[in-house]
Formats: C-alpha cells, sequence, structure tokens
C-alpha cells in the first residue's frame, strides 16, 4: 500500500502518454494496411499526436508527474534494453579497414554536423541531437543522446520530426541515385548502409538493387550502429565534466556516467558474450520499443508547438545539409577503400 500512495500521482500521465502511444500504433497499423509499408513510424507518430493533445487543449497538472516519469524513466530503461539488440559479433565480417572507415566516417559526420547547427543558429543541444541523429541511426541516436545532455522536450520533437522527414526521402532518392551514377552493387549497399538513418529504411532502401546491396547495406548500418555506445558515453563524460557532475537545474550531484549508459554498454556486452539466451533477445526489443514510443507521447505532451514551429526553417536546413555531407564523406570513403 505505501507503494501504491507514493506512485498513484504518476498514474494519470502515464495512462495518458499510454493512450497517445496506442494511437501511434494503431495509425502506423493502418498505414500498413493502407500503403503496404510505414511512411510514419509509431515514434514520430506518438510525439504528433502528443503535440496535437497538448495544443488543443492545456493539460491540467496532475498529469504531468506521469508525463514526466514517462520521458525520463521509461526512456531511460528503454535505452538500456535497446542494447540487447546490438551484438559485436555482427561486424566480424566488415573487415578491419572498414571497420575504422565507418568509425571515421561518424566521427566526420558529427563535427560536420554539428558546426553546421551551429552555423545556422541552431542552440548547442539540438545541433548536437542533429548531429548524433544524421551520423548514426537517426531517432534511435536521438533518442538515445537526449538524456545524456540533458536536452528539451521541445528540442528532441524538432530533431525527431525533420529527421524522420528526410530519413523517408533518402529511401526514395538513393536508388534514383543509384541508377544514374553508375555504381557497383557493393559501392551502393556501402552507400545506403552509411547514410540511411534506420535499418529497415536501409532495407528499402537496397531492396531495389538487389539481395547483395541489402546484405551489404544491412551489415554496414549494424556496424554504423554499434557507433552509438562509444557516443554516448564520451558525450556522458564531455557533459559532466563541463557541469562538475552537477545538474545546473536541481544542483544534484549525478555520477560521471549516467546509468542507463552503463547498462546499455552492459546489455550489449552481455549480447556479445551469448549471455542473453536468444529467445529473449526479441521480447526485449519489444519492450524498449513500447517504453521508447511511450516516452516519445510524453515528449509530445510536453511540447510547446510554436517553438517547434519557430525552428523549423533553420532545423530543416541544418539536417538537410548535414546528410548532404555525410554522403559526400561517405562516398568519399568508397573511393578510398577502392570497394569495387
Amino acid at each position: 500500500m505505501p507503494l501504491l500512495k507514493r506512485t498513484s500521482h504518476i498514474v494519470p500521465g502515464l495512462v495518458l502518454c499510454s493512450a497517445v502511444a496506442l494511437a501511434a500504433y494503431l495509425g502506423e497499423r493502418a498505414e500498413m494496411n493502407l500503403f503496404g509499408g510505414k511512411w510514419i513510424e509509431s515514434l514520430v507518430l506518438a510525439i504528433a499526436l502528443g503535440i496535437a493533445v497538448c495544443t488543443i487543449r492545456p493539460l491540467p497538472d496532475s498529469f504531468r508527474p506521469g508525463i514526466n516519469f514517462s520521458a525520463k524513466i521509461l526512456l531511460e530503461i528503454a535505452i538500456v534494453l535497446l542494447g540487447a539488440s546490438i551484438s559485436l559479433a555482427a561486424i566480424r565480417g566488415a573487415g578491419v579497414a572498414l571497420i575504422a572507415g565507418i568509425a571515421v566516417v561518424v566521427v566526420l559526420s558529427i563535427g560536420a554536423s554539428y558546426t553546421i547547427g551551429r552555423l545556422l543558429g541552431l542552440p548547442p543541444k539540438l545541433a548536437t541531437l542533429i548531429a548524433c541523429g544524421n551520423s548514426i541511426c537517426g531517432n534511435s541516436a536521438i533518442v538515445a543522446v537526449a538524456p545524456v545532455i540533458e536536452a528539451g522536450s521541445e528540442e528532441i520533437a524538432a530533431a525527431l520530426a525533420f529527421t524522420a522527414v528526410l530519413g523517408v526521402a533518402a529511401v526514395f532518392l538513393l536508388p534514383t541515385f543509384y541508377f544514374d551514377a553508375g555504381m557497383s552493387i557493393p559501392q551502393y549497399g556501402v552507400l545506403a548502409g552509411l547514410s540511411v538513418y534506420a535499418v529497415p529504411q536501409v532495407l528499402a532502401a537496397t531492396a531495389p538493387v538487389g539481395v547483395l546491396a541489402v546484405q551489404t547495406g544491412t551489415l554496414v548500418k549494424l556496424v554504423r550502429v554499434l557507433m552509438l555506445g562509444p557516443v554516448i558515453f564520451l558525450l556522458g563524460i564531455l557533459v559532466k565534466a563541463e557541469t562538475g557532475g552537477e545538474d545546473a537545474r536541481t544542483g544534484y550531484h549525478h555520477s560521471l556516467v549516467p546509468w542507463f549508459i552503463v547498462g546499455f554498454l552492459a546489455t550489449m556486452a552481455l549480447r556479445s558474450f551469448g549471455l542473453i539466451p536468444e529467445q529473449v533477445i526479441a521480447p526485449m526489443a519489444a519492450v524498449s520499443t513500447v517504453l521508447t514510443v511511450i516516452a516519445m507521447a510524453a515528449l509530445g505532451l510536453s511540447v510547446n508547438i510554436r517553438s517547434v514551429a519557430h525552428a523549423g526553417g533553420r532545423v530543416i536546413c541544418a539536417a538537410t545539409l548535414s546528410l548532404i555531407v555525410l554522403g559526400t564523406i561517405s562516398y568519399g570513403l568508397i573511393a578510398v577503400l577502392q570497394i569495387p
């Protein structure tokens, strides 16, 4: 009973976030039924629906504790579970040169994207979110990096919304580029794996070219996703070093690296060493996805749509230029490695 009393205040907001997440899932399912594919993922739909609810009718204060719990605690748990879906064994067949090249592309892309965002007047945290989302794995990277740098709800929503738009655009444009540029199938697979945000989008972009392109693109993409662990680890160290390990808003002293980063790396290591049973990995990934969508609904319910709209032009410009830079760097790697 004491536990119920202590947690009852989060119930209204948690229920609301769950309801918005369910509506997002139903919207994604409707897309599948109508169009045979999901053009807008439930994660982005949850944010959009949350913003719509918050805009149409301001929420009572009684919902705020549950919304904050969903946006922070549930998201951090989801990040820990996400580590179980990444295995270091995925890179064994890629070769040292390609692995090193992918790491260099990620580092250069993050630096270039962040610089572009700052030159366009974006706040440092928003520029960081766009840089990491663009350079690593789109929505997943943004979601994982956001709590590390303590980004605001509006910054997260803006980064996710415009990155999602570009991710869909890349799926349509890349196959056209392949046919016009005269690239080989392996070259195109590497380019798609390096420049497309999500694994399903890589599959969609490479499928028109053939099975070899799909296999190559997926492998490169998985190696690129593995860069998420080191990036959030380093960001955690940098942020805590700048703040002295103290939250400027509360004055509370944190450990050097947030717990969920350690948890993410730990579950990734357990998966890599075969200590997580294979039959458990899919359910863990499913729970991670559900918690993430609920957390995104909470973020949407915390967003002032006017602030997102105000940043829209600069954000889409920064994201677009960053994607072009990423594509250019990736094309350069293909030339340097002389991929046939």
